[in-house]
């Protein structure tokens, strides 16, 4: 009959109302630890992309990172439970340290061995007497199967990071709070992806209101590997850089909520490229956000064509970020943005040659490597070269001098193998 809904589509609204009645529950249930994120306007990246961009800021949340709320909602629902077990790259072992604590019980939480300091030394902190922590694994994949072990043989429960229901629905207390403060749901939504806990919570809050783009780290493609095969699969390879989103595979309810995204809708960035981000957010805005937490702001430019006009979210999900690691950012920045190169140069030994290569270099050009390897030819030696000018195209033109003064270089920037042994 004309009008009615189709008991399949029917049973979908009800799903999804159900799931935003959970959400909205969950919201409410965390003001009595925390108060809401802000969501602030970005002017620069307003005018840059020429949108409406806002950032919801949940770097700014108790521990620093959306994960508390997942772990809040998920242990009020637990309350017979007296030992909860996680596994975690650092942001939700904060979360549960931190509710370990405000519950008043006890936690064990593992951590790969390749965590951030700041964020093994936090979680300490939000915990104290009521968390203990085991470093186990050199990737994430390890440490939740060592955690889980362990957690079957000592009769706690078991927390996910983001594969489960409980958890899911305290992230998209996020779109709670993002719909609560703009006083609507925003045309697009960026999320950044890792296990899928807080971009799958997100997306079944805002249903169709809202567009959702998914951003993922090259080293840590999950969720486009899993659409791609159809099914959730385990990378064979994760980078650990973007450590926030750094999972070899996405959860299984997650997936269940994401299957039906276009793949076209999840954008892969590279660890460098997150970098670039991260730089500009603290020079220009005093932001300081952690890889993860970069994600989707520097996702907006691989859309700009499509949110013109519009209004966007930026989920800038984290910001535990250990300042010892700010020279590589910095590095990773430059080498990106292509103003700073690494060359092997073949030095003739004679007085005279350092000379007449310095004289090659342009006003801007500054060496901020040099180093001999060793001696090729009796009379050349080989010497690793870092240089840092203020334009990528000065390297144009220092190139075209070094072949006209006859100079033999090879530039090992981008040679990933040269430069792990010699960068």
């Amino acid at each position: 009959m004309p009008g009615l809904v189709k008991p399949t589509r029917l049973g979908h609204l009800c799903e999804m109302s159900d799931f935003q009645d959970k959400a909205r529950s969950a919201e409410a249930a965390m003001r009595d630890v925390f108060p809401q994120t802000p969501l602030l306007r970005n002017v620069h990246l307003s005018d840059r992309f020429a949108a409406d961009v806002w950032l919801k800021r949940e770097d700014l949340s108790p521990v620093r990172s959306y994960k508390i709320r997942g772990a809040l909602n998920a242990m009020r629902k637990r309350t017979e439970h007296k030992l909860f077990v996680c596994a975690s790259a650092g942001n939700h072992a904060q979360g549960v340290a931190f509710m370990c604590r405000h519950i008043g019980v006890k936690g064990v939480i593992f951590m790969p061995v390749t965590t951030p300091q700041q964020k093994i030394q936090k979680t300490r902190m939000f915990g104290g007497s009521r968390v203990e922590i085991h470093l186990v694994g050199d990737y994430f994949d390890d440490t939740l199967a060592a955690a889980q072990d362990w957690c079957a043989r000592s009769g706690g429960y078991f927390l996910s990071p983001f594969d489960d229901a409980d958890v899911i629905e305290g992230q998209a207390s996020v779109a709670v709070e993002i719909a609560d403060q703009l006083g609507r749901s925003p045309d697009v939504v960026i999320l950044p992806v890792g296990g899928g806990g807080m971009s799958s919570g997100v997306t079944s809050y805002f249903g169709t209101q809202s567009r959702s783009l998914f951003v993922e780290p090259k080293g840590g493609a999950c969720l486009k590997a899993a659409l791609a095969a159809g099914r959730p699969t385990t990378l064979s390879h994760v980078d650990t850089f973007v450590d926030g989103a750094a999972v070899g595979r996405i959860g299984e309810r997650p997936f269940q909520l994401l299957r039906d995204t276009a793949l076209s809708d999840v954008i892969v960035l590279s660890e460098d490229r997150i970098c670039t981000t991260m730089i500009e957010l603290l020079n220009v805005e005093g932001i300081v956000l952690e890889p993860a937490g970069a994600l989707s702001v520097e996702a907006l430019s691989e859309v700009q064509s499509q949110i013109r006009g519009k209004t966007v979210v930026c989920v800038t999900s984290g910001g535990n970020f250990d300042f010892e690691r700010l020279p590589e950012v910095k590095e990773r920045a430059q080498r990106y943005s292509g103003v700073k190169k690494y060359l092997i140069l073949r030095l003739p030994q004679r007085p005279g040659a350092l000379k007449e290569f310095l004289s090659v270099l342009g006003p801007d050009d500054d060496i901020a490597r040099f180093e001999y390897l060793k001696k090729s030819a009796r009379n050349f030696g080989s010497v690793l070269i870092g240089i840092e000018t203020k334009r990528a195209e000065n390297f144009e033109r220092l190139f075209a001098h070094l072949e006209d003064a006859g100079f033999t270089y090879r530039d090992i920037t981008n040679d990933e193998t040269l430069a792990q042994f010699l960068i």
